[in-house]
């Protein structure tokens, strides 16, 4: 790993711009669940520690390149400032001279955060200028959102190309963890694989129709591959719902019972992806044997994707599972084995 980690930098006296994931889900101006900003505070800390002057990068929601009041981060912010027990000067904009203005006067150890990055039609486009007026701000770039290491924007890929770049503690353990999944994995190996997002699932289940005993797949899933959208060489193994409740809704007792079957032979298992519309209680109890079996399996577990860290939060068993990682698509891509954006930029792969 040619990444360069935050104990290769000095940041005392420095403005350090770190791009975090704080896109959670919020309701009437509250967090609902903090998973993501939780995880970003160890990183926070050590640079407070190391007297940087600190300044948070984050998106939120799909604003494309609009202005919207509800995709403000100020109830990021105020969360964020009751988890870590200090003040945190919220900006209502990301770049321009009363941003430039404000960071300039920033003391070490204290914390800004820019207003949602994706107000500006420059992220999704990585337009050049748009990235300079970022880089403007700081001295050093931490990247510590792996969930965003697939998107080719200002803030992951633009950045890098103008200040002396690294990732956090969090990005770090993530590329760790996925390597060492994909290189020391022990079989059996059991995938599960569900969820609504079939064109960004469909190379993933292939590889692990391939490396995997056992692929364990949604309806959904399971119908792209009779139609030839997903194309796997190996369909053997791959096993779907044979039962299933209220028109397919949620899996049904026998499904539970074989998906129990294999997961409990297994030694190493990946979950991504709810097997029942979770979002509505009455469909949650098929996801939650799954994970429970997963859980009394006592494999090395592996699980990821919005939906099913929200889940695992819901029912507090998150911690249980041997590593939950932040990403979604960078998570499914990354063990597809695409190459990144996010990291090719930081000279992850060599080039």
């Amino acid at each position: 790993m040619a990444l360069r980690k935050l104990k290769d930098f000095d940041f005392e006296g420095k403005r350090v711009l770190v791009r975090c994931d704080f896109n959670v889900p919020i309701e009437n101006g509250k967090v609902l669940d903090d998973f993501r900003i939780r995880n970003a505070i160890p990183t926070i800390h050590f640079l407070k520690e190391n007297k940087a002057k600190i300044i948070l990068i984050s998106h939120f929601g799909d604003p494309e390149g609009e202005i919207v009041e509800e995709l403000r981060l100020d109830p990021v912010a105020k969360h964020l400032q009751e988890l870590i027990h200090q003040k945190i000067t919220k900006l209502n904009e990301a770049i321009g001279e009363r941003v430039e203005r404000e960071v300039n006067s920033l003391k070490e150890g204290e914390i800004l955060m820019l207003e949602n990055i994706r107000f500006y039609p420059g992220e999704q486009k990585n337009d050049p200028d748009f990235a300079k007026s970022l880089a403007k701000l700081g001295q050093i770039f931490i990247n510590e959102a792996f969930s965003v290491a697939h998107r080719p924007h200002a803030s992951v890929i633009g950045l890098p190309k103008y200040l002396p770049s690294g990732v956090g503690f969090l990005f770090e353990k993530e590329v760790r963890v996925l390597e060492n999944f994909l290189k020391n994995y022990k079989k059996p190996l059991v995938a599960l694989v569900g969820g609504r997002k079939v064109k960004d699932k469909a190379p993933l289940v292939e590889k692990f129709s391939e490396m995997g005993d056992w692929v364990l797949v949604n309806r959904l899933i399971w119908k792209e591959i009779q139609e030839g959208k997903v194309k796997i060489k190996v369909r053997k193994n791959v096993l779907f719902p044979i039962d299933e409740k209220d028109g397919g809704l949620d899996i049904g007792p026998k499904t539970i019972k074989l998906f129990r079957e294999k997961i409990l032979e297994a030694k190493t298992i990946f979950w991504n992806g709810p097997f029942g519309k979770i979002e509505d209680k009455r469909y949650i109890e098929g996801t939650k044997k799954l994970a429970e079996a997963i859980l009394e399996s006592k494999a090395f577990s592996l699980i990821g994707g919005g939906e099913t860290i929200e889940l695992t939060n819901q029912l507090g068993i998150t911690q249980k599972f041997s590593f939950a990682s932040t990403g979604g698509g960078a998570l499914l891509k990354f063990l597809a084995g695409e190459k990144l954006p996010g990291l090719k930029i930081l000279g992850y792969y060599g080039d």
